[in-house]
């Protein structure tokens, strides 16, 4: 059996309780166990925690437990309802036990409440007809039952007279039928473009209308409609809110914080327009599109990459192999700002293990496990999903209209325009209500420069504390981006992934083309070179595409192409005239030299002369000669971020038996001059033997699998 001890039922040996939807008795108790012996055979041992807290556990025959009183709603009720249930309270307490304390007052109950002498039911009369003679007004044994039964059930709470807390109907005394339509108009007008409260009025009437009749439903007044519709709309419905505010979970799930513990579980990849303006090749002046990717762990900006406008695949496919290798500092960065500059321990020995990062600027390398992306055509596309598959990285899409999914990196773009965009000329603001008059006479950097400028801010911002980076043993200290890649890397371990220039190669956007007797013929231009004699005019073993060769191009540098030969192997196929084009061109470039320059003979003459024509303009620009808009054009072709060759790797020089024709206006006559900022450590040095060489394009790679193979 049981018995009662401060109101609350106990557990005791000889007990009846249910357990797992059996009836069992408990034939003893040792410590925290609990032995039953079941009424159908069988016996069991468990842990009274585990017991107490089945579902289907209870006492037999033991009566309902006193609920825990609930003030905070206690507290909400009016002083008078508070009162007298407080005396209702002391009430019930002397009819339960024959005292108003409770059982624990230490007084002497009276006669009419003894419960050695009456039964529960004949004290319940007898308050009944004391609370009748005090004022209580006419008070029915029913009533004292009523009210015992609920001070039971929820405590203090169950005695307040609930008319006195009874919230008032937003809607009033609104026919139902009315605030129905009113439901129905604004669940039709979810998603839609956003009107005014009184815009609903007429879908409101035809709704009416269309259900009971013309007539038959009155419509409220203008001010008992706008009241309606402000209780009635949500957040998302409300005609005066925004049609695009951020939507709240789908379902009504909780809102889960993005955790990662270890830098590259999590990148955040996106792209948006910058607030500032930039000078376009052509002249005019735009908003850039910017692409970061944002590790979680660290809150490291693992790549920036600035385009004027259009982000094409192949930039965010390269951009995945920028964040997985050290980036090289520039040299005329300061030395606070190169890696081997830092002073914490962990980063130190990791440059003992990789000699890469010992000339690395000071920002996390990181490979990334998870890449999370929206649902933005470039990284939905096969070029994208090819490289992530490529570096062994799975890419997880957001959720439809779910922008707090990547909450990380859009709040970063947020900080590059707080710290970098509004401190440069050409800053228009984050709307119009912060637009100068004259911003786009300010802009006067173009995609590039823009490109310079926030590569080297981005060092800086690294070593900035960043409130949301906390170490479990400073957890009052915020941490730089630098520290908590420190701090994790220590514990989960690091390996900068040796990418060589083949993984570069297979990241390029490819195309399909045929091998022709004269080689690979591309806008123009003509790739030749003697590996390709045994496959001219030669189908490929790739038979559903007709034949044709696996061509992989650069759209950032269209000097040389890579083909994919029978052995598997990409093999680099230079244009005929790369010798004398010794800079970077785009297809921009080329498409404005094909504008200006006339055709004049056969293919092979027109392609000659235009090969010519973009030598002088890149010659023009190199002196300072050009027009503004050429200037422009080729200051945004950006220079490879490639190491030069390695000491003693140079091939010999070979004459060229087309030099003695060749304009002698010709670019080769202006290798001595010295180079900008970036290729300034790729020069020769004096008295070299090869001093006026063109250096031979090397490609993508940026190690030698060989030599990476010795550092591990």
């Amino acid at each position: 059996m049981s018995v009662r001890r401060g109101g609350r039922p106990v557990l005791q040996v000889g007990a009846h309780v249910r357990f797992r939807d059996r009836t069992w008795q408990v034939v003893a108790l040792a410590g925290q166990q609990v032995h039953l012996a079941g009424e159908t055979g069988g016996d069991e041992t468990v842990v009274a925690g585990h017991l107490f807290t089945d579902p289907s556990f209870a006492i037999v025959g033991a009566e309902m437990p006193q609920a825990v009183t609930q003030w905070g709603l206690f507290e909400t009720a009016p002083e008078d309802a508070r009162r007298k249930a407080l005396a209702w309270q002391r009430h019930i307490r002397e009819v339960e036990s024959g005292l108003p304390g409770g059982t624990d007052s230490g007084r002497v109950p009276r006669a009419e409440y003894d419960p050695d002498r009456f039964t529960l039911a004949q004290r319940e009369e007898a308050k009944a007809a004391e609370l009748t003679a005090i004022g209580f007004g006419p008070v029915s044994r029913t009533t004292v039952q009523r009210m015992r039964l609920a001070y039971r059930k929820q405590g203090l709470w169950g005695l307040v007279d609930h008319r006195t807390t009874r919230r008032p109907s937003p809607t009033g005394r609104t026919d139902e039928r009315v605030t129905t339509a009113i439901e129905e108009a604004l669940r039709r007008q979810l998603g839609r473009s956003k009107g005014t409260v009184k815009g609903l009025m007429p879908l409101v009437t035809q709704i009416l209308t269309d259900r009971h009749g013309r007539g038959i439903v009155p419509m409220p007044s203008q001010a008992t409609f706008y009241r309606l519709v402000h209780q009635l709309a949500g957040p998302a419905e409300h005609p005066h809110r925004p049609a695009r505010a951020l939507p709240s979970p789908a379902g009504g799930r909780a809102f889960t914080p993005t955790v990662a513990l270890r830098p590259g579980e999590q990148v955040q990849v996106d792209t948006t327009r910058l607030d500032v303006l930039a000078v376009f090749d052509d002249g005019t002046t735009g908003r850039p599109e910017l692409t970061i990717a944002v590790d979680v762990a660290t809150r490291a900006i693992l790549a920036a990459v600035l385009r004027p406008a259009g982000t094409k695949a192949v930039d965010a496919a390269l951009m995945l192999a920028e964040m997985a290798v050290p980036h090289p500092a520039r040299p005329t960065w300061p030395e606070a700002l190169r890696l081997a500059h830092t002073q914490l321990p962990q980063l130190q020995r990791l440059m003992g293990l990789d000699e890469r990062l010992q000339g690395a600027a000071s920002r996390p390398v990181v490979v990334p496990e998870t890449i999370v992306v929206d649902r933005g055509k470039v990284y939905l596309s096969t070029a994208f999903s090819a490289a992530c598959e490529t570096l062994g990285i799975s890419v997880q899409p957001t959720p439809p209209h779910a922008p707090a999914a990547k909450g990380i990196v859009e709040r970063t773009f947020g900080t590059i325009n707080a710290l970098f965009c509004q401190h440069l000329p050409g800053y228009t603001g984050s709307d119009v209500t912060r637009h100068g008059p004259d911003a786009e006479t300010e802009a006067c950097f173009s995609v590039a420069q823009l490109q310079d400028l926030l590569d080297e801010w981005l060092i800086h911002y690294h070593h900035r504390p960043h409130e949301g980076l906390r170490h479990p043993t400073l957890p009052k200290k915020a941490l730089t981006p630098n520290q908590m890649w420190a701090a994790l890397i220590a514990v989960a371990g690091h390996v900068p992934l040796p990418l060589s220039g083949s993984n570069y190669l297979e990241l390029l956007p490819v195309r399909w083309q045929a091998i022709t007797e004269r080689g690979i013929r591309i806008n123009h231009r003509t790739y030749d070179a003697d590996v390709l004699a045994p496959h001219r005019g030669q189908p490929s073993p790739v038979t559903a595409r007709g034949g044709k060769w696996e061509v992989h191009t650069n759209p950032h540098d269209a000097r040389q192409v890579w083909i994919r030969l029978p052995d598997g192997h990409l093999t680099e196929i230079p244009w005929i005239h790369r010798d004398h084009i010794h800079q970077p061109f785009n297809s921009a470039t080329w498409q404005h030299i094909k504008t200006i320059t006339a055709r004049h003979g056969d293919r092979d003459t027109h392609e000659a002369h235009l090969a010519d024509a973009l030598d002088q303009l890149m010659r023009r620009a190199h002196t300072g000669t050009a027009a503004p808009g050429e200037q422009r054009l080729i200051t945004r072709t950006a220079p490879l971020k490639t190491p030069p060759p390695p000491d003693g790797t140079r091939p010999p020089r070979t004459p060229d038996p087309q030099a003695d024709d060749w304009d002698e206006d010709s670019l080769d006559d202006l290798d001595g001059l010295p180079d900008d900022a970036e290729q300034a450590d790729c020069e020769d040095e004096p008295g070299d033997d090869n001093a006026d060489t063109p250096v031979p394009y090397t490609g993508l790679g940026l190690y030698n699998p060989a030599q990476e193979a010795l550092n591990w």
